[in-house]
């Protein structure tokens, strides 16, 4: 019997199983806007909630940073201070910028303006590295542009000016993470992924805590327990394992499945906002979101 037809069995169950764990994280991770809501109820604000999510899932990262620092190689000075910048810029400012918008915004806009991370990576790239666009990408970016508009117009009749800053404040968001996706790729290949991003989230984690110490009294730790047990929704749940689940993704499927996989992350936030928040699902909604998708989608086919 020819060997590839009996192998084809456990492949396509090996791709499917991957496939199931990447869309599994992309749900998780976007499931960390709907639980900031939840958290936003309880009167607190975005330097309490991110202080939570670190406390929770700081232990973790920082037991696979050691882990990692004893298998790998010692780190030189020049490699712990680009670990300090891409852990401030990609994890804490990001988030703290996320975390901001997300008092003013749905999160159905918020995941939709996170989602445009890759076209922010691609002006990056164009306009300061001096790389070509290609006609195809340029109508990826139009595609995905003029859906962030739809929901956007829509949004800005109900919140008005709140929206706008709002979206502006995801939008710093994104560009921060693509900024930290240029600058950590170099790492990224000599480090390994999971020790960059452990080094890096251990980062953040104490730059969050340590805003909270400064900026908000001790007493404000003392909360109810439904906030404490959301924080750790927050940080295990909707933090931590998501990145872990997309790394096995990446390993089993590739970066390419794994990140087609990621687009039901707008469409996930969408709906869990409307089922546990009460947002509204709208046709502009849907088709913004449609139009987002198609141009990431486009993006991620066409040809560097």
């Amino acid at each position: 019997m020819d060997k590839s037809i009996t192998n084809t069995g456990p492949a396509r169950a090996a791709y499917l199983g991957g496939l199931g764990i990447a869309i599994g994280g992309a749900v998780l991770f976007s499931t960390k806007a709907i639980v900031a809501k939840l958290l936003y109820r309880y009167q607190l604000d975005a330097v309490t909630v991110l202080a939570f999510r670190m406390l929770f899932s700081l232990p973790v990262f920082a037991a696979v940073a050691v882990w990692k620092m004893r298998a790998g190689a010692p780190l030189s000075a020049a490699d712990r201070w680009r670990l300090i910048g891409l852990g401030l810029v990609g994890y804490y400012l990001s988030s703290f910028l996320d975390f901001l918008g997300l008092q003013y915004i749905t999160v159905g806009l918020e995941r939709l303006i996170l989602f445009l991370t890759p076209t922010f990576v691609l002006l990056i790239s164009s306009t300061l590295l001096k790389q070509h666009i290609s006609g195809r990408q340029w109508l990826a970016l139009l595609t995905s542009y003029c859906g962030i508009v739809l929901v956007f117009v829509h949004d800005l009749g109900d919140g008005g000016d709140n929206v706008a800053l709002g979206a502006t404040l995801v939008l710093g968001s994104a560009a921060a993470y693509a900024v930290y996706l240029l600058l950590s790729g170099e790492m990224v290949r000599r480090l390994g992924a999971l020790r960059l991003v452990s080094y890096a989230m251990c980062v953040s984690s104490v730059a969050c805590i340590a805003q909270f110490l400064v900026l908000r009294p001790a007493s404000a730790l003392a909360q109810p327990m439904a906030v404490y047990g959301l924080s750790l929704l927050n940080g295990i749940f909707c933090t931590v394992m998501p990145v872990f689940m997309t790394m096995a993704a990446v390993e089993r499927i590739g970066a390419g499945a794994a990140s087609q996989a990621g687009m039901i992350g707008p469409v996930s936030t969408l709906f869990l906002g409307a089922l546990l928040l009460g947002e509204s699902v709208t046709s502009w909604q849907l088709a913004g979101t449609a139009l987002v998708m198609a141009g990431i989608y486009l993006l991620s086919k066409s040809k560097k």
